[in-house]
Formats: C-alpha cells, structure tokens, sequence
C-alpha cells in the first residue's frame, strides 16, 4: 500500500511540477484539478452509457406501471416479470451507479494522500502546498482558528462553499421542475405496496446536493477540491446529457 501511495503521490507531484509554469504556487491545487478532470475524462463513457440506460428505462415507465397494475396481487409474478422487461429491452437498473462507483476510489486516494504525515516512510511534502494561504492537508477547522471565517485561509473555503452552493442551487432547480414535470411511477415491494419513505425520500431527493458542503468542511483542502471540480462537472455533464430527455434525468439521484 505504501508503494502505491507513493507512486500516487509521484504523480501528483509530476502534474504539479507540469503546472508550476502557470499557476506558481498553486501548482498543487490545479493539479488535484486536472487529475479529478481526468478521472471524470476516464468515466464519461459510461455517464453516456448511463443516460442511454436512463432514458431506456424511462421509456418502459408505462410497461412497468402496466405490471405492477396486472400483477399487484402477485409480487412474485411482478418481480419475475420487471425482471423479464429489462433483460428483454436491455436495459440495467444498476447502470447508473457505475459512474459514481468508479469514482471512489481515487477520491479516497486523494483523501488518505492528504491525511498522512508520511509517505512510503518519509514525510509528505505535499501537505505543505497550499491554495492562497490555505494548506492543502488541513480542514475547515483549521482555517477557522487560523484568522477565522474572514481570514486569508477562511476565505478560500467561502469561496468553495459558494461554487457548492451555485452547483447545488442549480441542480435542485433542474430537478424539481423535472420530476413535477414527469413524475415517476413509484418503487413497490415484494408484496405489490409502495415502498415505505420513498415519498419522503422523492421530496428530499433535490436537497442531496446541498450536502456536499458538509463534505467539504470536514474532509481536507485537497479532497474538497476534488469534490468541488466533481460536483461541478456533474452538474454540466448532466444537462448536456439529459437535455433532450428531463424525465430521464428527474430519475437519477444526485451524485459527486
């Protein structure tokens, strides 16, 4: 694991060094920017795939409310046959976690990359790159007690928190237009019945996105970052993918 960090860490440094010329002292951060550019380069075909699979299982809604209907008596009968639909139009249930699934891994990358003091047994000098005066290890609290909400490390993450909040704001506006324009047919359990909560979590559905800010106060600087390019270029991925089809996308639950 600790060779693996550090070839991590080596690249990170490279692109760094790559960037140095333009961005001076903030070589570091841009490069966590373009790395979690290039991440999302890397998965982009299968956001397409996604959306493809998105829109297909959209346009089996009224098949799947016309069995649920027929069936509503046989649970058994209606899975069996949900499950015969999407094997028969091709179509995954599970394709749209994909995207989201593959990400992870370098997210937690970058998060245990810029939480340890040290790397392959000596220190990290990573974590004294900084964005602006704000250390790319340390967290919110930091910045708090070092000059407060207004100080010169306090301001960058006001800065992160309203690109969050713009993001957010954004998405939650295209979803509930979208999913009051083209309601879903609801999910229902074995039994045939509407899942417990699911009303409620349809309500809360909008909101997710705004939960990011509680991620990026309480991860450090680089992994915000990281979470601030991916949210944003969700946002613009999405309603590139999903304009010509918005109850498609009033489907798909928010994600980083």
């Amino acid at each position: 694991m600790s060779a693996f960090m550090s070839a991590f860490a080596s690249l990170v440094g490279a692109l760094a060094d790559l960037l140095q010329p333009l961005f001076q002292h903030t070589s570091t951060a841009a490069a966590i920017v373009l790395f979690t550019a290039l991440v999302r380069l890397a998965v982009h075909p299968l956001s397409r795939a996604a959306a493809r699979g998105q829109k297909a299982r959209t346009k089996l809604q009224p098949q799947i409310a016309e069995l649920r209907r027929k069936h509503s008596k046989n649970p058994d009968r209606m899975q069996k046959a949900l499950m015969e639909l999407h094997a028969k139009e091709k179509v995954s249930p599970l394709s749209g976690c994909l995207p989201s699934l593959l990400q992870m891994p370098a997210f937690f990358l970058l998060y245990h990359l810029f939480s340890s003091q040290s790397i392959g047994g000596d220190p990290n000098a990573l974590l004294g790159h900084e964005l602006f005066g704000a250390p790319l290890g340390e967290r919110w609290h930091d910045a708090l007690a070092d000059g407060g909400l207004f100080g010169e490390q306090g301001l960058v993450y006001l800065a992160l928190f309203v690109v969050v909040v713009a993001v957010a704001t954004f998405n939650y506006g295209r979803t509930k237009r979208q999913m009051a324009a083209n309601p879903m047919t609801p999910a229902t359990g074995p039994d045939g019945q509407p899942v417990p909560g699911m009303g409620a979590m349809t309500k809360v559905m909008p909101l997710m996105s705004f939960l990011t800010l509680f991620s990026v106060a309480f991860v450090p600087l680089a992994a915000a970052l990281y979470i601030v390019t991916s949210t944003t270029w969700t946002a613009v991925e999405r309603a590139y993918l999903y304009r010509e089809s918005p109850a498609a996308e009033a489907a798909v639950a928010p994600a980083v």
